[in-house]
């Protein structure tokens, strides 16, 4: 209950700092997908499960905020959660080079799927401006971030699992 509860608060707080303080520290129009970070990251730590749920909900939020379709976000965010789950048995918590691919990945794969589907089905076929002034430059950012967010996120994680240790050793 207590892990539902905070991947549940680490959702909503990225998702208001994503629309609201980090559109104004935007940087060349381009600021760090936060929600993104959330998925890739409960998705890495938990496996397939929790990073379909998490991107579910988190790609809700913005499906909601954003209104124009409900549901893009949300598939999106599943696939990514699904795929960063996979990586579940490779997570070992002081490597930073996988999550760094992984982050990196997983943005580039974000960025392409908006673009097919948000642009290239409307007959707009600049992919190499949008690649290299949104994708790349979100990537960036968002990798930036991903080295700050994730180390807290990882002690935060292993405190749940040494409370839920304790919690299922006095039950078995």
């Amino acid at each position: 209950m207590l892990r539902k509860l905070f991947t549940g608060f680490c959702l909503v707080a990225a998702f208001l700092l994503q629309v609201t303080l980090f559109q104004s520290l935007s940087l060349a129009s381009t600021k760090p997908n936060l929600i993104l970070i959330v998925v890739f990251i409960f998705g890495f730590m938990r496996g397939k499960k929790a990073g379909i749920w998490v991107g579910f909900f988190g790609g809700l939020l913005l499906d909601i905020y954003y209104g124009d379709s409900i549901g893009f976000y949300a598939m999106i965010y599943m696939y990514i959660g699904a795929l960063n789950g996979v990586f579940y048995k490779l997570f070992y918590d002081e490597d930073i080079t996988l999550p760094l691919a992984l982050i990196f990945g997983s943005n580039i794969l974000y960025g392409f799927s908006v673009y097919v589907i948000r642009f290239l089905l409307r007959n707009r076929l600049d992919f190499g401006y949008y690649f290299q002034h949104v994708i790349v430059a979100e990537t960036i950012y968002t990798m930036l971030a991903a080295i700050v967010i994730y180390r807290p996120l990882l002690k935060v994680n292993r405190i749940l699992e040494a409370i839920e240790k304790r919690s299922a050793s006095k039950f078995g």
